[in-house]
């Protein structure tokens, strides 16, 4: 019997290129030509897997291989789709219990159209810190602003950007965030070492943020502010709905959840029952069989008012799943293109080449965004670069929450941009709006990476190994924490910064 084992090789350039190009080539086609016979991403992908692997086996791997490949890579993301189905559970029960509605009522009262943006966003950013997932903050508070900012006469597309701004600030600065965790994780350091360093970055762009929001809410054309939309949204709510102050407690269970730190799917899962019974309380009885109807389907309104019934008709498991197939295909394609070698044949290289923060901070954040565009995860965005670059980081003098804080800037937040990816489609589903005319008004997924590469190449906002940070002035002090690392690492790591102090290129402390 022949033992011998057929000699596994990197793809060529082309043959790495080719399950991307195939991919992104229909995707295009799909969204731009297909006179819109079919708009969605899921059968570019079908075809790229089958590319993907058709390269793969030509450089030596087995069918098994493959397969292997999308089955690891998936097994990495099911806590994510099942927390994904509980949010679909959870937007169901907020709408029939009122608190989405009320959030409504009450915000169209608050809310005028020169504040409704920049509150709007701080609003979404607590319930996004609050709950850890910036899709369970779209999905409940955000569905409601979306409303509301029709009501006030808002550009959806503004509106929309605006929630995902605050959804995924308070989700990066969140310890109870996925993908915060995700971070910190692969790059071996601490989950709120990992914080910290975000605060920077994401910090001063959400104050920009906030401050371009205003001035375009000032802007705004008062005129085109219809005030019997908003009064016809309430009269429909307030005929349909038993609408009082305590329909908001459900929110506050959802805080309260979050800071007691329970676990992600058991405490959707409480605001979801809090949901069921407060529905029960204040709104019409239904039977048990009814209820499982509306958490599976989603529910069903009719209010009278066209705009507010397709708003309302929101959540349910059967909601989710379109997302859910699309995000079993994009990470089952992200599997096969780190398998077949694609990755380590267009980047493997790269970092060779980078010799300064600023190009390794680049070179990180384009291999994110590339994974993210081409892989169709966010998680992927963040756990394929990071083993690709982390030694560099070492190499550097640099601490490892550096890798982390750089990985999430661009990996988390550019990920929603793109129409066929997880976040992406997820969004462009829940808010109603496709990523493509969102997307320049989502001020801080937009500019968080921009500013990030300029103060690196600058030479500014940079944590050292050693716990030293130069900040945006340029003056390099010593943090009260040393940024966590592995001990061997973090060794490694601190002398190659004195040798590169001392050869002046790396700032020393002042």
């Amino acid at each position: 019997m022949d033992n011998s084992k057929k000699t596994v090789r990197l793809p060529n350039l082309l043959e790495a290129l080719l399950p991307v190009l195939t991919m992104v080539g229909l995707m295009i086609y799909v969204f731009n030509f297909s006179d819109r016979t079919y708009d969605a991403a899921h059968m570019p992908l079908i075809i790229g897997i089958i590319v993907g692997s058709i390269v793969g086996i030509m450089c030596g791997h087995t069918w098994s291989d493959m397969v292997a490949g999308m089955i690891k890579r998936l097994d990495a993301t099911l806590e994510a789709i099942l927390i994904l189905l509980t949010v679909g559970l959870l937007i169901s029960s907020f709408m029939i219990s009122g608190t989405i509605p009320a959030l409504i009522y009450y915000g169209l009262d608050i809310l005028t159209p020169k504040l409704f943006l920049p509150v709007g966003c701080l609003l979404v950013a607590v319930v996004g810190l609050a709950c850890g997932s910036s899709w369970t903050a779209t999905g409940t508070i955000g569905i409601a602003f979306m409303t509301i900012g029709q009501g006030l006469g808002i550009n959806p597309a503004i509106t929309a950007g605006m929630a995902i701004s605050g959804a995924y600030v308070g989700d990066k600065f969140s310890p109870l965030s996925d993908t915060t965790n995700l971070a910190a994780g692969v790059a071996q350091t601490g989950l709120f070492d990992h914080v910290t360093a975000m605060v920077s970055t994401t910090g001063p762009v959400f104050v920009l943020a906030l401050i371009f929001y205003t001035i375009l809410g000032m802007g705004s054309n008062i005129g085109t502010y219809d005030p019997t939309i908003a009064k016809g949204i309430q009269d429909a709510i307030i005929g349909s709905f038993n609408i009082n102050p305590f329909l908001l407690i459900p929110i506050l269970v959802i805080v309260v959840v979050c800071i007691l730190r329970v676990p992600g799917l058991p405490g959707v899962m409480i605001s979801v029952f809090t949901g069921v019974i407060f529905s029960l309380i204040f709104q019409e009885p239904r039977s048990l069989g009814e209820i499982f109807s509306v958490l599976h389907y989603g529910p069903s309104v009719e209010t009278g008012n066209e705009f507010l019934d397709a708003a309302l008709a929101k959540g349910g498991m059967d909601h989710q799943m379109w997302t859910i197939n699309l995000i079993i295909l994009a990470v089952s394609f992200g599997g096969i293109l780190e398998k077949c070698g694609t990755v380590e044949k267009l980047f493997g290289n790269l970092k060779k080449r980078i010799n300064s923060v600023g190009g390794l901070v680049l070179a990180t954040m384009m291999t994110s965004i590339f994974c993210d565009a081409t892989m169709c995860d966010q998680f992927l965005g963040i756990g394929v670069p990071a083993p690709l670059y982390d030694d560099k980081y070492d190499d550097l003098g640099l601490a490892r929450n550096m890798l982390s804080r750089t990985l999430e800037d661009a990996g988390t937040l550019w990920a929603v941009m793109f129409p066929w990816t997880a976040c992406g489609a997820y969004q462009m589903r829940t808010l109603g709006i496709s990523p493509i005319k969102f997307f320049p008004f989502a001020f801080v997924n937009l500019l968080n990476p921009i500013y990030a590469v300029i103060t690196a190449y600058l030479g500014r906002n940079i944590f050292w190994a050693d716990g030293a940070y130069t900040n945006l002035f340029g003056k390099t002090k010593m943090l009260k924490n040393v940024p966590n690392a592995p001990e061997k690492i973090h060794k490694y790591a601190v002398s190659q910064l004195e040798k590169r102090r001392a050869e002046g290129k790396a700032p020393s402390i002042r």
